[in-house]
């Protein structure tokens, strides 16, 4: 059983999210404004956070960074009637784990949280990985890059993990996002593009090739370069 917060301001959406999640044998909780959830999210432990776009008081953009700025990594599954590629992106952006367009299947947005769950509590079984630069710390969830700590959000460092576990192999697409996310490959999502630039911006150093090599046609490679 996991403790996950609901923020949404539309009833019924917020009903049949609450509904589903109990089904599941989750504790939940549920509150309708941005603001208040903010402060509820930072005093009270979560295990996950389903996050509306559009909120009163505070917009679901901008209490997720607050959050993160705060250093609270809980996963949030940010769900949004806005579907444009750019909006999904700046809620990756902002801090989200994953994004849900409305109107959503009950069914697939359960599953969805069944994964951030999954893939936040997962137990490491290797202590460090170790590839060129990069070292990640596989129990205290910390990456440094050439000495120096860099903080990444959780499926950053996800993706991290994964493509450090095959370093040098060629990764497609769909194989990262059904290992890393942990469901089919959507081939119009644009979750990895969004994860592998973020990545980049905090592990590649000046003067050196990017870490994370695209091979065109076939995926991303992790190089120790």
């Amino acid at each position: 059983m996991a403790r996950i917060l609901i923020i949404e301001d539309d009833p019924a959406t917020a009903g049949e999210i609450r509904t589903e999640l109990l089904g599941h044998g989750h504790d939940v909780k549920h509150i309708a404004d941005g603001a208040e959830a903010l402060d509820c999210a930072t005093r009270e432990p979560f295990d996950a956070i389903t996050l509306d776009r559009m909120l009163p008081s505070l917009d679901g953009l901008s209490l997720v960074a607050r959050l993160r700025e705060r250093r609270i990594a809980v996963p949030v599954l940010m769900i949004s009637a806005l579907s444009d590629v750019d909006e999904r992106i700046a809620g990756l952006r902002a801090g989200g784990d994953d994004y849900l367009v409305k109107p959503f299947a009950s069914v697939e947005m359960a599953m969805r949280i069944e994964v951030l769950l999954r893939r936040h509590q997962e137990p490491a079984t290797e202590a460090i990985l170790r590839v060129g630069l990069i070292e990640l710390d596989l129990i205290r969830r910390r990456l440094l890059v050439d000495g120096e700590p860099v903080r990444l959000l959780h499926m950053e460092f996800r993706l991290l993990e994964f493509l450090a576990r095959h370093h040098g192999e060629v990764m497609s697409r769909q194989i990262i996002f059904e290992q890393v996310w942990g469901y089919y490959f959507d081939p119009g999502a644009n979750l990895i593009n969004v994860h592998i630039a973020r990545l980049r911006k905090k592990i590649d150093r000046p003067g050196r090739p990017s870490a994370i090599a695209t091979i065109k046609g076939e995926g991303y490679r992790l190089d120790a370069a």
